[in-house]
């Protein structure tokens, strides 16, 4: 993703996490900036921000002094994953990341590709308000976390004809948890 010119991420209070094999990364970063990840294996380290909420790494200009070796946190990274969803990225920390996310605008050159947008903001929306239909309620409460989840699910929202809304119209809520935990599993056993 070409960030170009925006800093508003690495401004953003965000604790990165960076994994033990990333040694060229961990080489250009001062060990007392670093403290062990809560829940990870040993070795794995995140990178904390200053009282401003700012990265450590980034340069009196604003810029990231290893860019070139960047955690891969960093390049993971992307804001539109908010705007896909329709979401806020946050807090008042995090105002920043909203205001570019909602600045992108996004081409369909199919049907298809508008209603599979329109599939990942329903996924978003319908997750926020019905906590309730998932087992013990347990929903992603961190923004990027929904907004993910959403991407992974999307197609629970799209009928047998690959319309928005067709299929999880015909649902109750709990079928329609069900069925995004179910997809979420799926997507994720994919990836391994």
């Amino acid at each position: 993703m070409d960030c170009t010119g925006c800093d508003a991420c690495c401004s953003s209070s965000y604790f990165i996490h960076i994994r033990p094999e990333e040694t060229r990364t961990l080489g250009r970063i001062p060990e007392e900036l670093l403290a062990a990840a809560p829940g990870f294996p040993a070795g794995h380290v995140v990178l904390g921000y200053d009282t401003d909420g700012r990265c450590p790494m980034l340069d009196g200009g604003g810029m990231c002094s290893i860019y070139e070796c960047r955690p891969f946190t960093c390049r993971a990274y992307d804001c539109r994953v908010f705007a896909a969803a329709r979401i806020e990225a946050g807090g008042e920390d995090k105002a920043r990341i909203t205001e570019g996310a909602q600045r992108w605008e996004f081409a369909y050159p199919t049907r298809r590709d508008r209603d599979e947008h329109a599939a990942v903001q329903a996924a978003a929306t319908f997750i926020r308000e019905h906590a309730e239909s998932f087992p013990g309620g347990a929903i992603p409460r961190d923004p990027s976390q929904l907004a993910i989840v959403a991407l992974k699910v999307y197609e629970v929202f799209l009928g047998d004809d690959g319309r928005p809304g067709s299929t999880a119209a015909r649902a109750t809520d709990e079928q329609v948890a069900a069925a995004i935990v179910q997809a979420s599993r799926e997507f994720d056993a994919g990836r391994g």
